[in-house]
């Protein structure tokens, strides 16, 4: 019996009046998501299009599937090499490693050795969230009466993309329901928030727990090994300490380097970011925007140049390829709900975002990376930025028309 035939059969159980229908709202939940719409047009009036919410949510949903698959293999290939290099280092312990023991070896030539590694410490990242994730939904459905939207699916992966591998568990679970709750729920759920609920929820926790999430001893899944991330290294001593250490923008680009889960390919992220851009679901204008920002800063700050100041002299192309800047890009600053929504705004709040990317990175020495940040605070000044669109419309219609 498929799922499909079990839900069909589950429905009058679950419908209003229903034996039970207190559950009514986690019912309705599964079956939108994974099926249909609970309602559809008939009208002729109205225009019908394939696409609707849940589509373009699962469309999203699957884009992150080439950075999450080079990111799993990243992650093992990271620590079997170290573990591989550094006899004195072990591997993960306890269940982890009774699974890797189990199904796999360390050894960092074998695809599938890294993505079982990998996916031991992504899996319970990922059933976390979702859990944490969906019972906050379901909750503020119910007290609402309304149903689960698809809204959290793509929030759900997209946090667990942007964290380290080695992240406690418990510090998921809080990061997942402030994000969640705090930007998101309590101003009327999904198309209402005015801040990313996934970025929220990590710069929560990165103020909150900043020793879980940043410095030099998160990146590697082995306990006791440090080494800095190419971000670090390159406000440290500029691209020459990067380049010192063996990292290449080719390593970069392909993903072979320490950071977050999902941010590391920067590859796999425009693998998926070109079929989002193609299926129009992402804005064209913010990624060009948020480019030309970049770009523009970045170049402007190397002609200025800075004698105490490495990261003035690091070229666009490798602002491109660090951290998390490809990632917040695509996934994060195109956002439909917390982006501007008029076609100039949409230049303006990209070019913001890539300039001020820049800006942060190269001259706060507390905050190296810059991407969060800068969509965060994009994301409170869009409404201006549309107003501002919108009054300088009206005003040239009026001059027009005068």
């Amino acid at each position: 019996m498929s799922l499909r035939d079990i839900l069909d059969r589950a429905e009058p159980h679950f419908s209003k009046g229903g034996k039970y229908e207190r559950w009514f709202v986690f019912y309705e939940m599964f079956d939108t998501m994974l099926y249909k719409p609970s309602s559809v047009t008939q009208s002729n009036a109205h225009v019908r299009d394939g696409i609707d919410l849940k589509r373009i949510m699962m469309t999203v949903w699957f884009c992150t599937f080439p950075a999450l698959l080079f990111g799993l293999w990243n992650v093992g290939y990271q620590a079997n090499t170290q573990l591989l290099a550094n006899p004195d280092l072990v591997g993960p312990d306890g269940w982890r490693g009774a699974i890797l023991s189990a199904l796999t070896g360390f050894n960092p030539a074998s695809i599938w050795d890294n993505l079982v590694y990998g996916a031991v410490f992504y899996v319970p990242i990922f059933i976390v969230t979702y859990l944490c994730g969906f019972v906050w939904e379901g909750l503020f459905a119910w007290k609402r009466g309304h149903e689960v939207n698809e809204g959290f699916f793509v929030t759900g992966m997209l946090f667990t993309l942007i964290l380290p591998a080695q992240i406690p568990l418990w510090q998921v679970a809080l990061g997942i329901s402030f994000g969640v709750v705090i930007a998101k729920e309590v101003f009327g759920g999904t198309g209402k928030n005015f801040l990313n609920p996934a970025l929220t929820g990590r710069a929560f926790l990165y103020f909150a727990y900043p020793a879980q999430i940043s410095g030099d001893s998160v990146w590697t899944a082995v306990d006791g090994y440090t080494g800095a991330t190419a971000l670090s290294l390159a406000a440290q001593g500029g691209i020459e300490s990067v380049v010192a250490a063996g990292i290449t923008w080719s390593n970069l680009f392909w993903g072979q380097v320490q950071g977050c889960i999902g941010e590391v390919s920067t590859f796999g992220i425009l693998l998926g970011g070109a079929f989002l851009l193609y299926s129009r679901i992402a804005s064209w204008r913010i990624v060009a925007g948020v480019m030309i920002g970049m770009i523009a800063i970045s170049t402007l700050l190397n002609m200025i140049g800075s004698d105490t100041n490495p990261m003035f002299n690091v070229p666009w192309y490798y602002h491109l390829v660090m951290g998390g800047f490809a990632f917040g890009m695509i996934f994060m600053a195109t956002d439909p709900v917390s982006a501007s929504h008029t076609n100039a705004g949409r230049w303006v709040f990209g070019m913001f975002i890539g300039g001020m990317t820049v800006f942060i990175r190269c001259i706060n020495p507390a905050f190296p990376e810059g991407i969060m940040l800068a969509i965060l605070f994009s994301n409170l000044c869009a409404p201006l930025i549309d107003y501002f669109v919108m009054q300088a419309n009206i005003k040239r219609r009026s001059l027009r028309n005068a």
